[in-house]
């Protein structure tokens, strides 16, 4: 079955982290430097602006906005008299910090490029997941990964998927108590050409992901079963499951991720398509 999509959004310069909360669609436009929200009518919002690059995007249990700012490596929290840093990540990543996804608890998982990693040069070297408590406590759960990038949580709390971008792969890890990780496993190997960025889950425990290389969105099972593919207007950066009954498949595209070639063409949309098995899980 082919699923066509709708554009909602335009002329965006490179949306990234989607997240449905509280009726719309937040993420950031991470090259325009804001956090911003798209309602399901193309209303948008700015909500803060983020001068280190907004990336990952998530909510303590009392509310308030957790925010990536990417190439200062912090976590920010937005309060009502503005952001506040919450932790300095910049002594345990080894890269520009990236994608993000928030427990029940409060506790944030932060993905980065990783040392020495330069795209253009398809240079790459190996990235860990930092866990930051609300609190501000940090510490290194995972190493050696390739480019960690769209994690996810299970509706159970108990395992935590990961994109490895530039491994072609999505791993898993039991989440422990304490918010470490452990039992890292291949979730799903994907093969040559295929170079998952942001990924969300649905009720049935598969996985959309976005394939850049591919100007797709894959649905893949444990294992690396490919159930449907929507193809998209140019890359895919990102997906993100939402609406009001989580049915709605928002996807963010541009035609580059090259910061000033984005800035200079503002190509980057949301995309929507509509899906039979709801979202589950965290974010």
């Amino acid at each position: 079955m082919t699923l066509e999509t709708k554009v909602l959004l335009e002329g965006l310069a490179f949306g990234e982290s989607p997240r449905w909360h509280d009726g719309k669609l937040w993420f950031s436009d991470m090259f325009a430097h804001q956090v911003m929200t798209v309602d399901l009518e193309g209303k948008t919002e700015i909500i803060v602006e983020v001068p280190g690059r907004p990336s990952g995007l998530g909510w303590l249990p009392d509310g308030r906005l957790l925010v990536v700012s990417m190439t200062d490596k912090r976590l920010l929290r937005l309060d009502p008299d503005g952001l506040t840093e919450v932790a300095d990540l910049s002594g345990l990543a080894s890269g520009d910090c990236n994608d993000m996804v928030v427990d029940a608890l409060g506790r944030a998982y932060i993905g980065n490029s990783g040392l020495g990693t330069d795209l253009k040069q398809s240079k790459l070297g190996p990235a860990e997941i930092i866990m930051v408590t609300p609190d501000g406590d940090m510490r290194v759960v995972a190493t050696g990964m390739i480019l960690p990038n769209g994690p996810v949580i299970t509706p159970d709390g108990r395992t935590l998927i990961v994109a490895e971008s530039f491994g072609s792969c999505l791993t898993a890890f039991d989440i422990g108590p304490d918010g470490s990780l452990a039992g890292r496993r291949v979730w799903a190997s994907l093969g040559n050409g295929v170079h998952p960025d942001g990924i969300c889950l649905d009720a049935d425990g598969v996985v959309w992901l976005a394939n850049p290389g591919g100007n797709e969105v894959i649905h893949v099972r444990e294992g690396g079963e490919v159930t449907n593919r929507v193809k998209v207007s140019t890359q895919a950066f990102a997906c993100m499951l939402g609406g009001p009954d989580r049915r709605t498949l928002f996807i963010l595209t541009a035609e580059t991720w090259d910061h000033d070639e984005a800035r200079a063409k503002a190509s980057g949309r949301v995309e929507t398509v509509m899906v039979k098995v709801p979202g589950a899980g965290l974010p």
